[in-house]
């Protein structure tokens, strides 16, 4: 088994937020790693792991063990026309490599050839599902301008915001290089919502959609809170265009202070004399 077969394998094994499996990953590589939580490997202490912790992971993980197939998992996302990026890959976009929690790898599906543009050329668009008509047109004049100067847009597919952000930069787009990435919160095989199905379907003609969660994996609410430090990663900036104040907007926005992306609002009209869209940087 390869470093790929066996990373595919602990996107199915391993939730996003999962320590302990992350530091055995740190700790051994993706390989020893798998067959330690396997239980092909026998367990041993780590530095950083205590046998408590390890015993309680091993009963966590033993119930998924019998459904790891990454083959048949690569072999779904290509039938999808996609495939699984890891680190070190020409396209593995190094954006993420400024997470403390890196994904494990990355699923897409789309076109690959235009590559996932470096944070510096990417913008990410956040904001709520229930948006106003306000918001929503403020999200497009952004995505289409952005994609008219060759700014990748990145969001989640979401209705609201998201959505009006990539139909945007779709139409923005001047045919050149990725218009926009959704990254989504559960497998490929399916594109969530399901409303946005035509929508996932357009962006990849031109972009990506990203996962890393594997082919079959249900999109959960912890999920998109973990989905949302991808989206920050990939982008050089996140704008939160309207957001509640408990919201996964803000959970993005805080993301991208932590790795030191910028952050921009839109913290009124801008259609007003005196209010204009202002960067908050920390």
């Amino acid at each position: 088994m390869n470093d790929r077969i066996a990373r595919a394998a602990l996107t199915r094994l391993f939730e996003p937020n999962d320590t302990v499996g992350r530091t055995l990953v740190g700790r051994l590589g993706a390989y020893a790693a798998l067959r330690l939580a396997t239980g092909t490997q026998p367990a041993h202490t780590l530095p950083d792991v205590t046998a408590e912790e390890l015993a309680d992971a091993l009963k966590r993980w033993a119930p998924r063990v019998p459904d790891l197939d990454p083959e048949r998992d690569l072999a779904t996302i290509e039938r999808l026309g996609g495939s699984f990026l890891i680190p070190g890959d020409e396209h593995w976009p190094t954006g993420l490599d400024d997470l403390p929690d890196a994904p494990f790898g990355l699923w897409y599906r789309g076109n690959i050839g235009n590559g996932i543009p470096a944070p510096s050329s990417c913008a990410a668009l956040a904001g709520s599902r229930d948006c106003t008509s306000y918001g929503a047109a403020v999200t497009g004049d952004i995505a289409y301008s952005l994609a008219q100067r060759g700014i990748c847009v990145i969001a989640g597919l979401a209705y609201g915001i998201d959505a009006h952000a990539h139909r945007a930069a779709l139409a923005g787009s001047t045919g050149e290089g990725t218009a926009t990435i959704a990254v989504l919160a559960g497998g490929l095989d399916r594109d969530y919502p399901s409303g946005n199905a035509d929508l996932a379907a357009a962006i990849r003609c031109n972009g990506l959609t990203l996962s890393e969660l594997p082919p079959g994996a249900a999109p959960s609410r912890v999920r998109f809170l973990y989905r949302n430090r991808i989206i920050a990663a990939l982008a050089g900036v996140t704008c939160v265009v309207e957001a509640r104040w408990r919201s996964g907007a803000l959970n993005t926005a805080h993301h991208a202070e932590t790795i030191a992306r910028h952050v921009a609002a839109v913290p009124g009209s801008v259609h007003s004399v005196i209010c204009v869209l202002s960067t908050v940087l920390r």
